[in-house]
């Protein structure tokens, strides 16, 4: 049994980390916060971009079919698959789901015939991949706590080039939706090409109910564009794809912080459980101390007479 000093020390030591956990839970609930604010801030808007490409694409027809990033290519060959992680740890499954899905996803497509090039956003991904020994056609790390426009914006650079390049004939997105602190969602989207896309898919069922929509409001007003939709198209295409990377690192950003707090919170409460459980084997220590004291004084006192 170990001594009453021992497990006195490895109490103290429980009840640091648990300051520490609690700690880390007060500060990701509180960035959670501002990140639950910037998604609500950016789900209007990036379902708006969505809707205006669709009816522009509606509208363009068969012009469509001029614009790369709308055709889609007669094989798939390469198929660019985007992990969105995280830069840090201790938030439970939070990374490791996505590595997971990650790869189920590539053999799928392996076993289908098309090869994957590999992109990945955060420390975990890029990490984790690269001890997998997956070559990666792109890193990025350094703001998944915080993401701006501008890290979407050069992600996206570089998945268009590769897709107008012939690298990719194909570019679907991997991460974590924000449900609740306790809930992520692995989410899997087709960026590119946007005949694929969420943008396109179930159009029909949209269009179906936005017109009923429209309809039960009024008589809806004709669109005219000018330019045409065609150069509007061009416009939008790349916003689309830019606003989409944007939302899931968003997205992500919320999903850490929910997973991290969910996590710290666990934590914090097995501490007390194991500062209970010590604290109880510690007053077990002092009785037999004092017992075998009592024991030793009286085997003396006996000795004695």
């Amino acid at each position: 049994m170990a001594s009453q000093r021992d497990v006195k020390n490895r109490i103290g030591s429980v009840k640091n980390i648990q300051k520490i956990t609690r700690a880390m839970e007060m500060v990701a609930a509180a960035r959670l916060r501002r990140a639950e604010q910037r998604i609500s801030a950016l789900r209007p808007y990036a379902e708006a971009i969505r809707r205006m490409t669709r009816q522009a694409a509606l509208a363009a027809g068969a012009e469509t079919a001029r614009l790369e990033l709308l055709r889609e290519r007669e094989q798939t060959e390469n198929v660019a698959l985007l992990l969105v992680t995280g830069d840090r740890g201790l938030a439970g499954g939070f990374n490791s789901q996505i590595i997971r899905a990650g790869i189920k996803v590539a053999a799928e497509l392996q076993e289908e015939g098309p090869q994957t090039v590999w992109y990945a956003a955060g420390r975990r991904g890029v990490s984790s991949l690269t001890f997998r020994g997956r070559e990666l056609n792109g890193s990025y790390s350094g703001f998944a706590d915080r993401p701006a426009y501008a890290d979407a914006r050069g992600i996206a650079d570089d998945l268009i080039a590769a897709y107008i390049d012939g690298k990719c004939d194909r570019v679907d997105i991997l991460y974590n939706a924000y449900v609740s602190p306790l809930t992520q969602e692995v989410t899997r989207e087709t960026l590119l090409p946007l005949s694929q896309a969420t943008l396109t898919e179930g159009a029909g069922e949209d269009d179906g109910t936005e017109a009923a929509a429209d309809s039960a409001k009024g008589p809806s007003a004709l669109v005219e564009y000018e330019p045409g939709p065609e150069e509007i198209l061009k416009r939008l295409v790349p916003d689309y794809v830019e606003i989409s990377i944007y939302r899931a690192l968003i997205e992500s950003t919320a999903g850490f912080f929910g997973a991290q707090m969910t996590a710290m919170r666990s934590a914090s409460e097995n501490a007390g459980e194991i500062i209970t459980d010590l604290t109880l084997q510690m007053n077990r220590a002092r009785q037999a101390e004092i017992t075998q004291e009592i024991m030793e004084v009286v085997a003396g006192a006996e000795g004695l007479n």
